[in-house]
């Protein structure tokens, strides 16, 4: 698996690698039970600092994304399909997508484009958790 880090991005380098690794998730690249590359691998293969990828995973780890073992290291904890969202995370994703649909609107987007475009996003995830051909190892 590949992560695409846009380092001129405004978006900070930890928050596009957890955002990075929830799509993984969602869309079926990375299942649960998934071992994750340590904060010092990761970061190596990125040419970035370690305690960017630390945070990035304690963020993962508070979301209740992954889970962090002494011994076996950062490992995805549950799949798409697995109980209900936390209501911490539902009000923070609430914030989150009334700014998205902020922009949309700003910028002009119809409320059918907008529709739209989140159902090919939800449809995304769904194709890639079916297809058949096994997981990509966690090399990120």
């Amino acid at each position: 698996m590949r992560l695409n880090l846009d380092l001129d991005s405004e978006i900070p380098i930890y928050q596009q690698i957890r955002d990075r690794l929830v799509e993984a998730v969602a869309d079926g690249r990375l299942a649960e039970g998934t071992v994750l590359p340590s904060t010092r691998k990761l970061a190596g293969d990125l040419a970035i600092n370690f305690h960017t990828v630390g945070k990035a995973y304690d963020l993962l780890r508070r979301e209740g994304v992954i889970r962090i073992n002494r011994g076996s290291g950062a490992v995805v904890r549950r799949d798409r399909r697995s109980g209900s969202a936390a209501p911490r995370f539902v009000e923070d994703w609430h914030r989150r997508l009334r700014t998205l649909l902020a922009e949309a609107e700003v910028l002009g987007l119809s409320r059918s484009e907008v529709i739209e475009r989140c159902s090919q996003v939800q449809r995304a995830f769904g194709q890639a958790a079916a297809d058949p051909t096994p997981p990509v190892s966690a090399r990120l």
